[in-house]
C-alpha cells in the first residue's frame, strides 16, 4: 500500500468532519436567534419604567381659574387625529395630533395639553399630560397663528378597546 492510496480517505473524513462542524454551528446560531425573538415577543412590557411622567406647566393659568376660563374660548383645538404604531417590545403606542389656534390677543408662551384614549363607555384607558409649547420645534405661538401639536401615549396592549380620543387644554401661560 502506498501513501497516496490512503490520502483520499483521509481527505473525505476531514471534509465530513468540517461539514458536520459547520452544520452544528449553523443550527446553534438559528436556535439562538429564534430564542431571542421568542423572548422579546413574550416578555412582559414594564409599565412604569417606559411610561413617561406627566408634565406640569409652571406659572400658567390652570383649568378652573377665572383667568383660564377667560382665555379658554379664544385658544381652540381642532378635532384630534390618532396614529397607532407597534413598539419593538410588542406593545402599541398612539400619537394624538391636532392644530391649536390662538385668538387670545396675546402670545402663548406655555401650553399644557392632556391627551386621552377612551373605551366604549368613554372612560380613559390611558392618558398623558404634556407641555406642547414650548417644545423642540415651537417656542411660542403668536396671536392669530396656528401650530400642530402632538401627545404621544405608550403602553397599550393589543386587546385594549380604543374607541375614541380626546385632547384638552389644561393650562396656559401668556406673554
Amino acid at each position: 500500500m502506498s501513501i497516496t492510496g490512503n490520502y483520499p480517505d483521509q481527505a473525505n473524513a476531514a471534509d465530513k468532519t468540517r461539514r458536520t462542524v459547520f452544520i452544528v454551528a449553523g443550527l446553534v446560531a438559528v436556535l439562538l436567534i429564534v430564542g431571542l425573538v421568542f423572548y422579546l415577543k413574550t416578555r412582559p412590557e414594564p409599565q412604569q419604567a417606559t411610561a413617561p411622567a406627566d408634565q406640569k406647566l409652571e406659572g400658567g393659568f390652570r383649568a378652573g381659574s377665572p383667568e383660564f376660563e377667560k382665555y379658554k374660548e379664544f385658544i381652540q383645538l381642532d378635532k384630534p387625529e390618532a396614529e397607532e404604531q407597534d413598539t419593538i417590545a410588542g406593545g402599541t403606542q398612539m400619537t394624538l395630533a391636532t392644530t391649536v389656534r390662538n385668538f387670545s390677543g396675546q402670545t402663548i408662551s406655555g401650553l399644557e395639553v392632556k391627551g386621552a384614549v377612551v373605551d366604549l363607555q368613554n372612560k380613559p384607558i390611558k392618558d398623558r399630560t404634556m407641555i406642547v409649547i414650548p417644545s423642540a420645534g415651537l417656542t411660542e405661538l403668536e396671536n392669530n397663528k396656528t401650530a400642530r401639536i402632538k401627545v404621544i401615549i405608550s403602553g397599550f396592549k393589543k386587546e385594549d378597546v380604543r374607541a375614541n380620543i380626546k385632547m384638552e387644554i389644561t393650562a396656559v401661560k401668556l406673554k
